[in-house]
């Protein structure tokens, strides 16, 4: 289980830069919540080169919290799989704020599910 100052800093932040894979140079900023404990993202684009894309193949990488680095393993959560809809739920809530409503709602939306990713410490 990721350590508490982790958690604290996922309910500070909108923004939590990952680093996918172990050849990529620089982190990338993307939202997270947290579900039931479990840290979960979605991809906003579903690119075929994407950091999603890059930790399907790796299952490796790396979160930044402010200064520190913390190395990872992921896996794509099943796209039927029910909590899923508690992961919308957390983003919208999470995602509040009025410039990020709209993509809140676009990402909690059920075409969104199979674009998910759970992170593990």
């Amino acid at each position: 289980m990721f350590p508490q100052d982790f958690f604290n800093y996922l309910q500070e932040n909108t923004l939590i830069e990952v680093k996918a894979g172990r050849v990529r140079e620089s982190f990338l900023p993307i939202w997270m919540v947290v579900v039931e404990k479990r840290i979960f993202a979605r991809s906003w684009n579903k690119s075929d080169k994407s950091w999603f894309t890059e930790f399907q193949y790796s299952g490796v990488g790396q979160i930044k919290c402010g200064d520190k680095v913390i190395d990872i393993k992921t896996s794509k959560l099943n796209g039927s799989d029910p909590l899923n809809h508690k992961i919308s739920q957390a983003y919208l809530e999470k995602y509040k704020q009025p410039e990020n409503i709209k993509y809140a709602v676009g990402i909690s939306k059920p075409e969104y599910f199979d674009y998910t990713m759970e992170f593990f410490y």
